[in-house]
């Protein structure tokens, strides 16, 4: 609890409770990200806290915005956000709202399986899309190791089949956990995230993105890594298994943007 938020609750009249949230705190954390991995967009996952306040900042700061809802894209749409900054990331999406989120001017989507690949290319033609991997999870405190993504052995025929369908297949993601304190966990994934690229590659299909995903922890009782040492590790790992040619890559920081901050 920072020190303004102290002071707030101690001139508050008792009315009930509330969440509070300093949001200096929270462009403390994006400025931090930013400056971890400077060649990253920032995709801030909406559901950590869709709070209007923390979207219109985050908006005005150059965020982009990770959404899995209709209706989370339409608060940051009002938050004063572009839709060419704008992920839908739910994998698992009702085809009408694929077209909503399309009718809205949003064009990057993502995909687990041929059937969620075959709703895009009828309710959003021609966008970007990326597909979802598994990962194990392991050092993280919520592994979400089986919630969402395929294994990385179908995501080249997951990605060949929106290529044949006209969609840009855009590239690779993949979330190694919440709480993630092992800055290591994102060598293993992309391991796997170069190996479809390589794959995707000789089927003449050049995947250009990387999301590396959320899983940045925050501090709660137990100390966790810095911003900083992430990035650095992360930086090892591309130049690992990309060489000098290094994709474009998206953070989605949910609860390491905001946990800190209430």
């Amino acid at each position: 609890m920072t020190d303004r938020i102290r002071e707030f609750l101690r001139q508050r009249q008792d009315d009930g409770p509330c969440l509070v949230v300093d949001l200096d705190v929270v462009r403390d954390n994006y400025n931090a990200f930013a400056k971890a991995l400077p060649d990253s967009r920032v995709f801030y996952a909406v559901k950590a806290n869709p709070a209007p306040e923390v979207l219109r900042l985050l908006a005005s700061l150059g965020s982009c915005f990770d959404t899995a809802s209709v209706a989370e894209i339409e608060m940051v749409l009002a938050a004063g956000c572009t839709p060419d900054r704008i992920s839908f990331g739910n994998t698992i999406k009702k085809e009408r709202d694929i077209a909503r989120a399309y009718a809205m001017g949003v064009r990057l989507f993502a995909v687990d399986c041929k059937a969620e690949v075959e709703k895009v290319a009828r309710a959003a033609p021609e966008a970007r899309v990326f597909c979802r991997i598994l990962c194990d999870g392991a050092g993280a405190e919520w592994p979400l190791s089986r919630k969402f993504g395929c294994e990385p052995a179908m995501a080249a025929d997951v990605l060949e089949h929106a290529h044949r369908l006209g969609l840009n297949a855009y590239g690779i993601s993949f979330h190694v956990g919440s709480q993630q304190r092992n800055q290591h966990a994102w060598d293993r994934a992309l391991a796997q995230a170069a190996a479809v690229f390589k794959e995707c590659g000789e089927r003449g299909i050049n995947l250009s993105m990387v999301n590396l995903g959320g899983g940045f922890p925050t501090k709660y009782l137990k100390n966790v890594p810095t911003v900083k040492t992430y990035g650095t590790a992360i930086f090892r790992a591309l130049r690992k298994h990309f060489g000098n040619r290094i994709p474009e890559t998206i953070i989605e920081p949910g609860r390491g943007m905001v946990g800190n901050a209430g």
